[in-house]
């Protein structure tokens, strides 16, 4: 069932903008290695990412409510398309070098985190509060498909004609997004309703969202819980590839074929939420996604069989979308119109931080034994799972 032109549109401008992201996954780093044997400074690239994006969180929130957020998406993928082209030139041109392309990554990074934002933030202007699910349900499910299925062997093989041609693919493919965000419906309410006297601070304008969400029971909730379940879910995925090697024997394609069945799950959980949602409604899906993800990696951590291990991780990537459609429609049904862009970016550099954080732990339990951080993973989600059974119990939504 169709949920609308608008919808249509804002989707579209998703799809192009994540295809780009699955292309850029790939190819960065190759274009980083071509460019230099030290594999730090390849690694790098991935931890400017991350802190650009942490830094610009916050100030970013501020402008999607203060500006108009179909202004907003669409300058921003036009600027990073426009920023990869120019890259896209100088690495056919042979000029540049690794400080022009951490130079475009910085820019990337800066304007997704705006894009994402912003595309959030209008999902609840183009579609009914109870049509939330399916919508969300439909940009995961084109996420998946662009970032895992799709983007990744694209980006490949477009590299091994010429290292610039998927960098002007992923330009070209971002500029197609803002181009598309055009035909998004001018709407009043997707202005901030800031008055025209003089504004506060920025930074104070971002802790109004952050303070916001600290006293929101349910929101703000959600918010702990994805900072807990993001630490979770980096303690086994930032070892992953070295724990397919050692416990599950396979190797550089057997670990791709795992990551491609992995992502099944995440398809299905797209497709199912909204049903599920409906039938039992968000505090019991919540929980039981959050203790489904438990259960799966604490199998994964016992396993030693490949084909196993591939379901398991389904059933766990399952988890993780059925758990952020839930997440992301409660936020978008209960933040006001006014506060979402700032409630988003605090929200997000909770994540970013459980990231971070999980990241690290990763590391130094599989020192100690390859499958502890899968299993400690496990049990941070039955934390989680605890924590949404007594948090998400009053939601007046279903």
């Amino acid at each position: 069932m169709s949920l609308g032109r608008p919808f249509s549109v804002l989707w579209s401008a998703n799809a192009a903008s994540n295809l780009a992201d699955g292309l850029a996954f790939v190819s960065i780093p190759l274009l980083a290695a071509s460019l230099t044997d030290d594999p730090r400074w390849v690694a790098g690239l991935s931890t400017l990412y991350a802190l650009v994006r942490l830094l610009v969180a916050l100030p970013i929130g501020v402008w999607v409510d203060r500006l108009d957020r179909r202004t907003i998406l669409i300058t921003a993928n036009l600027l990073r398309g426009f920023a990869v082209l120019a890259l896209a030139v100088c690495v056919q041109l042979g000029a540049g070098g690794l400080v022009l392309l951490y130079a475009a990554y910085a820019v990337v990074g800066t304007f997704e985190s705006a894009a994402d934002n912003t595309a959030t933030a209008l999902v609840p202007s183009v579609v009914r509060k109870d049509e939330l699910d399916r919508a969300n349900g439909r940009i995961s499910a084109a996420q998946l498909i662009a970032d895992e299925f799709v983007g990744p062997p694209v980006g490949g093989f477009l590299f091994t004609i010429a290292a610039a041609v998927p960098v002007f693919a992923m330009g070209g493919l971002w500029a197609v997004a803002g181009l598309v965000a055009l035909a998004l419906p001018l709407r009043r309410s997707d202005t901030a309703t800031v008055a025209a006297t003089a504004r506060t601070s920025l930074w104070r304008e971002a802790i109004t969202g952050a303070v916001w969400l600290a006293h929101q029971r349910v929101v703000g909730g959600l918010a702990v819980i994805g900072a807990i379940a993001s630490i979770g879910y980096m303690l086994p995925f930032s070892i992953l590839v070295v724990f397919t090697q050692r416990q599950l024997g396979v190797d550089e394609a057997g670990y791709g074929l795992i990551l491609a069945a992995s992502a099944l799950g995440g398809l299905a959980g797209s497709f199912s939420t909204a049903r599920i949602r409906s039938s039992i409604g968000y505090r019991w899906t919540i929980v039981a996604s959050l203790f489904t993800g438990a259960v799966s990696l604490l199998a994964l951590a016992a396993t030693d069989s490949a084909p196993l291990a591939s379901i398991l991780l389904a059933i766990y990537i399952l988890h993780a979308v059925v758990w952020g459609i839930c997440s992301t429609s409660l936020r978008q049904r209960l933040v006001p119109g006014e506060l979402r862009g700032r409630v988003n970016a605090a929200a997000r550099v909770l994540g970013l931080l459980g990231l971070a954080l999980g990241s690290f732990l990763g590391g130094l339990l599989a020192s100690v034994h390859i499958a502890l951080p899968v299993a400690v993973g496990g049990a941070v989600f039955v934390l989680c799972a605890g924590i949404a059974l007594i948090l998400v119990r009053t939601v007046d939504v279903d």
